[in-house]
């Protein structure tokens, strides 16, 4: 996440490509050196999140277009609201308008769900987390909108972080040796996490030396239990079934971490415009 210009150069690269093909037929009825003014705005109460997506897919088909923020990234603003103005080759803006839009909906769209799910958590000892339930190639970009969102990316995929489920338990045998296998297994840069379901297999991950635990599909008050069981021993993170209209009850049973597949996988996008001005 420290480095994002690749992504986004790669991101960008293949949406346009996949849009444009060998060429944007309608745009050619434009006037190769006509000139254009737009601006974007916002139709909905957001937290806006993808501006160096639309800025680098403006800059891809026209180096020399102008574009000017009315907000700042990760800024929650009201419906109706002027995002930015842009000026450039019109052709450019045309062919761009719908692959930028794509990016600054979808960010726009995951950072908002972020927002609320944090704001509702706010004053525990709760942080909210995002999961690999992302979209295929927008991984990156979707966890990027989760921390825009106020939230926390869980790992970022296989290769950083160890998390052990009940598959893996099984094809090893059983936990504890799962757990002692990891811990011989990762180098100190990885972390390892092991899902349980019940409290024995909760007192197991603990013997075992895990010290972040995730808590499957447990309910409010076995939570609490939980908390109680590992008595700080361990990070415990709940996870499953969760929803606005529970992430408080869950955050006050005082487990450390709220990990939510539906901030990057059910989301619905932010309404934007683009008009020339």
């Amino acid at each position: 996440m420290n480095d994002l210009a690749p992504v986004i150069e790669n991101n960008v690269a293949l949406a346009l490509a996949e849009d444009i093909g060998a060429g944007d037929w309608t745009a050619q009825l434009i006037p190769a050196d006509a000139t254009a003014a737009a601006r974007i705005i916002c139709r909905d109460e957001a937290v806006i999140c993808g501006a160096p997506w639309l800025d680098a897919c403006f800059r891809k088909l026209d180096p020399a277009v102008h574009i000017e923020w009315s907000i700042r990234e990760g800024e929650r603003v009201a419906a109706g609201r002027k995002l930015c103005a842009i000026q450039g080759m019109a052709r450019a803006l045309l062919t761009g308008e719908r692959t930028a839009l794509n990016f600054v909906q979808l960010l726009s769209a995951v950072a908002t769900t972020t927002r609320r799910y944090v704001d509702m958590v706010a004053g525990t000892h709760a942080t909210i987390v995002d999961t690999r339930k992302t979209l295929p190639g927008l991984r990156i970009a979707e966890k990027y909108a989760v921390r825009m969102g106020g939230g926390v990316n869980h790992r970022i995929g296989l290769y950083d972080a160890i998390l052990i489920k009940e598959n893996h338990i099984a094809a090893a045998g059983n936990l504890i040796a799962a757990v002692r296998s990891a811990r011989n297994l990762a180098p100190p840069d990885v972390w390892i996490e092991v899902e349980v379901e019940t409290f024995e297999q909760l007192e197991q991950a603990i013997s075992a030396g895990a010290k972040m635990i995730l808590l499957d599909n447990m309910s409010p008050p076995q939570m609490r239990e939980a908390v109680a069981i590992a008595a700080g021993r361990a990070k415990l993170e709940a996870s499953g079934g969760i929803t606005l209209a529970n992430v408080r009850e869950i955050a006050e049973t005082g487990v450390d971490r709220i990990s939510i597949g539906s901030l990057t996988k059910d989301i619905k996008a932010v309404d934007l415009s683009m008009r020339f001005t």
